[in-house]
């Protein structure tokens, strides 16, 4: 596995060590230009679903379980590919996911981070 596996806002300044730059967001960002992002992939079915995502709402209260309900969406038919081709990604290289949430700690990206981590 790549050594760094790191996560922050889309909104926020590249560096040349972020390495490969993943959008993990199922909608694109708000007021975000597609040529601003400096993307090199934009993996919207490794995000959680429609569904999962309204009701989490962003509401930390909700994180623990927001987190168990997402990491199960990974595992279905629906996330499979995705997440594999994101953990292929992370086997090679840096990686930084990317995502609009403000709150970072309490979102995909950092469960996404967690999950690569732990399958090293």
């Amino acid at each position: 596995m790549a050594e760094q596996i790191t996560y922050r806002r889309v909104y926020e300044e590249t560096s040349p060590q972020d390495g490969k730059r993943v959008l993990v967001d199922r909608v694109w960002p708000r007021g975000m230009r597609k040529e601003d992002a400096h993307l090199d992939e934009w993996l919207r079915d490794v995000a959680p679903s429609s569904e999962l995502r309204k009701w989490y709402s962003h509401e930390p209260s909700r994180f623990t379980e927001f987190r168990r309900r997402y990491l199960a969406e990974l595992r279905d038919a629906g996330h499979r590919e995705a997440a594999g081709h994101l953990h292929d990604l992370a086997a090679h290289d840096k990686v930084m996911l990317l995502t609009a949430t403000k709150d970072v700690d309490h979102s995909q990206a950092a469960v996404l981070a967690e999950w690569l981590a732990k399958k090293r």
